[in-house]
């Protein structure tokens, strides 16, 4: 059996060839709803072997050296042992100009029928419209970026789609470095020669927030991220760093402001994580004024990869989904393209400094959350989730802060940069993320 697919891209064959073979490209095209995930990508598109874990099984794509076509066609084919028996997977991906823009045609050779991948090449087209279109706008040069998180969730999907622009992200871990895209990096005193070569920095390592609120836990939290902040910011400075631009949150402005509505120059909160934020913000500072320093407050991030998504998503497929308690309560959402997307305007935009909400036009109500979830993935929102469920996981304190926060966001600097969202409406956004187009 084969399947046919066209889509339309917009720009070159030569811009969507390169894209295609830079680093970070299969990461960028693989759909997040699917229960796949990328082990290793191909070296190149003429005879590199792409590692992925399909369902936990392992896929391994060969590209075919004597299919290959510099520019205009690669092919990949399954070779893992004995999941080819069952399916004969060979794609041939082809390049052509039509009227301006690029024709991407795929021919795939599989049992599997076509309606199936019907969600995967939707997606695939707009995410490489999306990134090219970004990079367009936002990628004037190759810039060298060092990146802390890049293995996070966020992290993973912003260091793909920077290497498939073209820029060069230099990952900081800290384990041990494995080959020039890493180097090593201890928080608490990093090398001297740590930026040596840099351009600009991604700040986005810290403890996960999510669990019960313990003194030991709300160390951790707090330690993960004020003093390596500091650390980090004051090496930037002293490199030569052009700009730094570190992570923050909406926790900033307290756990429930109730129908406030917050933008950058609101009066911060008071509690627990809005401390910790504010602290987080203000040693980011210490790269100023010899770099740029932007501060993305980052909203809840939609994506089936991780997060708040993830964690209920489970929920909604088997139809027990619900709002939790009241439903009244404010989420102040994102896309995780749209906070890709600020990161590499914020790396780029000299008029983009200082703190940044990074949340979508229209936050809503959990109740109104709820309900459109339930619509796009076709179930039931009909059980509530009672308040005490919550706090049960996660503690008063980390049930308050977390589960029940109540947070009106207004993305203020953002709209004064006329700056354009991917996805400004919840359900579209969650349609493209789940497959549901």
């Amino acid at each position: 059996m084969g399947i046919e697919h066209k889509a339309t891209i917009e720009g070159t064959p030569e811009e969507v060839w390169a894209w295609l073979a830079r680093s970070g490209a299969i990461h960028r095209l693989v759909p997040p709803w699917q229960p796949m995930r990328v082990v290793s990508e191909a070296a190149s598109l003429r005879d590199g072997v792409a590692k992925l874990r399909v369902a936990g099984v392992p896929w391994s794509a060969k590209h075919q050296p004597d299919s290959f076509i510099d520019g205009e066609q690669f092919v990949d084919q399954l070779t893992s042992f004995p999941l080819r028996l069952v399916n004969p997977w060979r794609h041939t991906h082809r390049i052509s100009g039509e009227n301006g823009a690029t024709i991407m045609s795929d021919t795939v050779q599989t049992p599997v029928p076509a309606a199936a991948l019907r969600g995967t090449f939707i997606y695939r087209t707009a995410q490489l419209n999306g990134d090219l279109a970004a990079h367009r706008q936002w990628s004037s040069k190759p810039l060298t970026i060092a990146m802390t998180g890049a293995s996070g969730v966020i992290g993973t999907a912003l260091k793909a789609m920077l290497s498939t622009g073209g820029h060069r992200v230099i990952a900081l871990t800290r384990g041990a470095a494995h080959g020039p895209d890493s180097r090593q990096w201890d928080p608490t005193n990093p090398a001297p020669d740590l930026l040596d070569g840099i351009d600009a920095v991604v700040h986005l390592a810290g403890a996960s927030i999510a669990g019960r609120f313990t003194d030991e836990h709300k160390r951790v939290v707090r330690d993960s991220r004020v003093g390596p902040t500091r650390k980090l910011a004051e090496l930037a400075a002293s490199a030569g760093v052009a700009t730094f631009v570190s992570a923050s949150a909406i926790g900033i402005y307290g756990a429930d402001r109730g129908d406030e509505n917050l933008d950058e120059n609101t009066a911060l909160g008071d509690d627990f994580l809005a401390e910790v934020v504010r602290d987080w913000e203000s040693e980011a500072q210490f790269a100023a004024p010899a770099a740029r320093v932007v501060q993305v407050r980052t909203g809840i991030v939609m994506t089936p990869r991780g997060g708040f998504l993830r964690q209920i998503r489970p929920l909604f497929t088997v139809g027990v989904g619900g709002r939790l308690g009241s439903g009244e309560q404010w989420i102040s959402w994102i896309g995780i393209d749209d906070i890709l997307d600020i990161y590499l305007r914020a790396l780029s935009d000299e008029n983009m400094v200082g703190p940044v909400n990074a949340v979508a036009p229209h936050p809503v109500r959990n109740s109104e959350f709820t309900k459109t979830l339930g619509k796009v993935m076709h179930r039931p929102t009909m059980i509530p989730v009672p308040s005490f469920g919550p706090k049960l996981l996660l503690g008063e304190e980390g049930a308050e802060a977390i589960a029940e926060a109540s947070q009106r966001v207004d993305a203020a600097v953002l709209t004064s940069l006329r700056h354009k969202f991917r996805h400004p409406e919840l359900e579209a956004a969650l349609r493209h993320l789940l497959g549901k187009s």
